[in-house]
């Protein structure tokens, strides 16, 4: 085989194993909840060799600040099984479709309290199958959740706001000043005019009477 050959070939084996893990993107859970609402636990675990049959299962445990351990609230292999009374009937799965490679773990939680904040750990058993033996692969990806009694603005669209109303206020303000700018102009420029005109009138009738001395006079 020639270098470029082998060259080729390693450019193409790169390129194929990039392709294989663009699928699967591990991205950090949100931390942030509001009370009442829904929220989404994220937790991505991506398998690194896509080639290697595997199978997966999940399970969810929660620490609230008054829990010294963590107790065991979801867990998933086929179907999803809500483990604890808190959750029962909140937790839907949000994950992958396929129920044997799973790597995406994420649940659904529906109604959220404040006593829904605390740590969740999201336990990824994986088995990968290949030729001639099994492989165990374990991963935990930790989630500390804040649920808010109600939505928190962010300081930058409170900012945005009154920056819109200090606009808003100002346009105004320059319309109405524009408007009696202009006002005031074409008052004095009709003033000018019926001054005008009537200086005319006054020199046309002077004339008039002028004429009309000089034509009694004359008889």
């Amino acid at each position: 085989m020639t270098s470029h050959r082998i060259v080729g070939f390693v450019v193409f084996c790169v390129l194929c194993a990039q392709g294989c893990q663009a699928g699967c993107v591990e991205v950090d859970s949100d931390t942030q909840a509001v009370a009442g609402n829904g929220f989404k636990l994220g937790c991505i675990s991506c398998k690194k060799r896509s080639e290697v049959e595997a199978t997966a299962s999940i399970t969810w445990l929660f620490q609230s600040p008054d829990d010294e351990d963590f107790r065991e609230i979801y867990s998933y292999e086929s179907v999803g099984v809500v483990q604890d009374e808190q959750f029962e009937g909140r937790i839907d799965w949000n994950g992958s479709k396929n129920t044997r490679d799973l790597q995406d773990g994420s649940i659904y939680l529906h109604n959220v309290t404040l006593n829904d904040s605390g740590i969740y750990k999201c336990n990824v058993y994986r088995l990968l199958t290949y030729q001639n033996y099994e492989f165990n692969s374990n991963a935990t990806k930790v989630v500390h959740l804040n649920v808010a009694p109600k939505a928190k603005r962010e300081l930058t669209s409170i900012i945005s706001e009154i920056m819109m109303y200090v606009f808003i206020v100002g346009l105004t303000i320059w319309l109405v000043v524009e408007m009696v700018y202009c006002y005031r102009k074409i008052a004095a420029a009709g003033e000018e005019a019926l001054r005008e005109n009537a200086a005319e009138y006054l020199a046309i009738t002077s004339e008039s009477k002028e004429n009309c001395t000089g034509v009694q006079v004359a008889e």
